[in-house]
């Protein structure tokens, strides 16, 4: 009895591990793909979160049209590179018509992103490339999107960038739900071995 309760045991895990393969590869693709805005607020008070927001509308307005037309990550990274001036100043202008004396600095970086969920998608656990605002100390709660496929933007043509950028298989693992428990064991594989 005993062997047959580690073997269905033993069974169980392997096809765990067996779904999971093809899942945390489509995660890893996924995570090469993608280039995201990433936006560090100088505090947690009210008025560093209000200021916080209201960079993200200049920098959205700025980008616009400026990852609109981009095919690739590559190209992403090379549009962020060229305006990386750009996005500094826009936002520093941004807080100096609020009245903020903080400074802000504008970086392009590789960081790890914990799983999280935006507009209906959900981007796997971790290290992406991005675009990184730092408001003054940049100690407080941030905020980030997609700049590339494109999610800053609408729902509707969120989802066909979607589909359009990623594999069907990535599309799923992004669009779809009820995986929380894959997320979870991705996450916990890219903290313990990432």
């Amino acid at each position: 009895m005993k062997l047959w309760i580690k073997s269905a045991c033993a069974a169980f895990v392997l096809c765990v591990i067996y779904s999971l393969v093809p899942f945390q590869a489509d995660c890893q693709s996924i995570s090469r793909e993608v280039f995201r805005l990433h936006i560090l607020a100088n505090s947690d008070s009210e008025e560093d979160q209000a200021l916080k927001l209201k960079v993200r509308d200049r920098i959205l307005q700025y980008s616009a049209g400026l990852f609109e037309s981009v095919q690739s990550i590559d190209e992403a990274q090379a549009a962020a590179a060229a305006h990386l001036g750009d996005f500094e100043r826009i936002a520093a202008d941004e807080l100096r018509r609020c009245g903020s004396n903080h400074t802000v600095r504008a970086e392009l970086a590789d960081m790890y992103f914990s799983t999280r969920k935006y507009d209906g998608f959900t981007l796997p656990a971790g290290c992406y490339s991005a675009i990184r605002l730092t408001i003054g100390e940049g100690r407080g709660h941030n905020w980030w999107c997609v700049m590339f496929p494109s999610l800053c933007v609408t729902r509707e043509s969120s989802d066909q960038k979607a589909r359009d950028a990623f594999s069907d298989s990535e599309y799923k693992v992004v669009s779809g739900g009820g995986q929380e428990y894959k997320f979870f064991v991705v996450e916990m594989f890219e903290r313990l071995f990432g």
